[in-house]
Order: structure tokens, then C-alpha cells, then sequence
């Protein structure tokens, strides 16, 4: 089982920027971090919980919400098991519990999917507030 614990969130003013991380610890039987796919989700009121970045193994993101394209880059260090979120031109919507997600990989493509489903294990969230 995987263990995660993210860091990182804080107040941040519009057009600001901050780096989300997540330190991932143990793994299921047979696989290492290395091998799961990570994401990013956040809890925004009425939305509920929405994927805003995905990664595989391989380091390629293979999801990011449509209004994050552009300002927020997913990347991972499989050496350090690591998972970052970088978060540029931040906007008031973009207030949130952020959450980092671990999941083992379909065994077809896609490999890794953005459904929170897919997801078994999670951190304990982290607050991302932007004011206007």
C-alpha cells in the first residue's frame, strides 16, 4: 500500500503561483511507486472531487482539466518518489483541497485514466485558496 502525504498549498494572490508536492512511501505487492499512475484531483463545491492532472509511469501526462492546460504542469522523480504540481497564473476558481492519487496502471491502454475510481490510494489533501 502506498502511502502519500502532499505538501505545498497556501493563500496566493490571482496571477500568483505555488508548487504542489507529494512524497509517496511503500507500494502493493510485486510493484514500486515507480509503477503507478499519479494524480493530481481537487474538491471544489459543487463539482466534486475532479481530476487536474494525470501521469504515468513513463513521466507523460496523460490528462489535464481543461482549464488548467497552459498554467499548471504535472511531473514526477520516480528516484525520489515525488509527485509535483506546478500551478502558474493561479485563479480565484482554482480554490480548492488538492489531493495526490496513486493507482496501478490498466493492463491496456489507456493505462492511466483521470476517473477517481482508478485511484486506490490517497494523500490527506492540501488547501489552495486564491484571492482575487
Amino acid at each position: 500500500q502506498v502511502q502519500l502525504a502532499e505538501s505545498g498549498g497556501g493563500s496566493v494572490q490571482s496571477g500568483g503561483s505555488l508548487t504542489l508536492s507529494c512524497t509517496g512511501s511503500g507500494a502493493a505487492s510485486g510493484y514500486t511507486y515507480k509503477y503507478y499512475c499519479m494524480g493530481w484531483f481537487r474538491d471544489t463545491p459543487g463539482q466534486g472531487r475532479e481530476a487536474v492532472a494525470i501521469i504515468d509511469s513513463d513521466g507523460n501526462t496523460t490528462y489535464a482539466a481543461d482549464d488548467v492546460k497552459g498554467r499548471f504542469i504535472i511531473s514526477r522523480d520516480n528516484e525520489e518518489n515525488t509527485l509535483n504540481l506546478r500551478m502558474n497564473s493561479l485563479k480565484p476558481e482554482d480554490t480548492a483541497l488538492y489531493y495526490c492519487a496513486a493507482g496501478l496502471p490498466r493492463p491496456v491502454p489507456p493505462f492511466c485514466r483521470p476517473g477517481a475510481r482508478a485511484y486506490t490510494e490517497w494523500g490527506q489533501g492540501t488547501q489552495v485558496t486564491v484571492s482575487p
